[in-house]
């Protein structure tokens, strides 16, 4: 499949994982309506909460294509893309230096329970955004590397080892089997793969090169997940054409001016058998819209409390 010839139909941001700092990131995308951490989250925690009990251990996640760290920031700490975005927005946030808001974002993260059933390390071809992310504490450790088209250095292998889940939110179409092929070299385990693929990017040969390693794939089923809002009319055009032309029924979902990505698990063939993806996953459609305040349940040293929450 050619990939690079896919992603000419979209729009090219590459200029917004140079800055030293996420505000580019967070505005552009953000005015897109870019949600995907968001309506990833529930769903990643129910499959890390899987793994960890298959394991018996906490999991470590390497984020492939993480730039800024948001989706260890979103499933770490009580956080949205959408909250953040707002907090990157503010005049006195805009005004101040790359410096300043480093140090102001260590502390804010810090400040933070980390209620999150993972420990982050990340792999991104931007080296502002991994100094960023290690920076302010939200990655353990971060790689900077194209795998692509480079070979992985032993120091980044050793940071990889440990990996239990990978997880991508949208590099797949920019990475391929050549990344993971990379990335499972160096794992001391077989890991599970959690991935959101954008419906215009076939996971076939991907599959099929996890298959050779014992991992089998399973796709979600009646179910997508709004990436964002087509740029302009050329890449929703484009895009819904690269759709058809791979036979994508576009009705309801692309056609209505939205990315929407597909979820793909893909694990050992033993865990798939014994816990099927579909007895893992729960979607709640409406989780997202603005609500008033709900009871919730809190869990503490004195079991579950009920508290209301704004």
């Amino acid at each position: 499949m050619d990939f690079p010839r896919i992603n000419r139909s979209k729009a090219v941001f590459d200029d917004i994982y140079a800055s030293d700092d996420p505000r580019a990131y967070f505005t552009v995308l953000g005015d897109l309506d870019y949600m995907i951490p968001d309506v990833a989250e529930p769903v990643v925690r129910q499959i890390l909460a899987a793994n960890a009990s298959a394991t018996g251990v906490k999991p470590t996640v390497l984020d492939i294509g993480c730039s800024y760290g948001i989706n260890a920031a979103v499933h770490r700490f009580p956080l949205t893309f959408g909250g953040l975005r707002h907090r990157y927005a503010r005049r006195e946030v805009r005004a101040i230096s790359s410096d300043t808001l480093v140090r102001l974002d260590r502390s804010f993260y810090a400040s933070w329970p980390d209620v999150g059933l993972a420990r982050f390390i990340g792999l991104d071809v931007s080296a502002p955004a991994i100094s960023y992310a290690t920076g302010v504490g939200l990655l353990e450790q971060g790689i900077v590397a194209d795998l692509e088209k480079e070979t992985l250095s032993t120091d980044s292998a050793h940071i990889i080892r440990p990996t239990d889940v990978i997880m991508s939110t949208g590099c797949i179409g920019y990475v391929t089997e050549k990344t993971f092929s990379k990335i499972l070299d160096a794992t001391e385990k077989r890991p599970w793969i959690i991935s959101f693929v954008l419906r215009m990017f076939p996971f076939d040969s991907l599959a099929a090169t996890l298959a050779k390693r014992g991992l089998v794939t399973e796709r979600l089923t009646g179910a997508t997940f709004i990436q964002r809002r087509f740029r302009d009319a050329e890449e929703f055009e484009s895009c819904l054409a690269t759709l058809a032309a791979l036979g994508v029924d576009t009705t309801g979902l692309e056609s209505e001016g939205l990315f929407h990505a597909d979820l793909l698990l893909s694990r050992p063939e033993m865990d798939a058998r014994a816990t099927p993806l579909e007895n893992i996953v729960t979607v709640a459609s409406g989780r997202g819209r603005p609500i008033g305040p709900r009871y919730v349940h809190i869990g503490g040293n004195a079991g579950l409390q009920v508290a209301l929450e704004p």
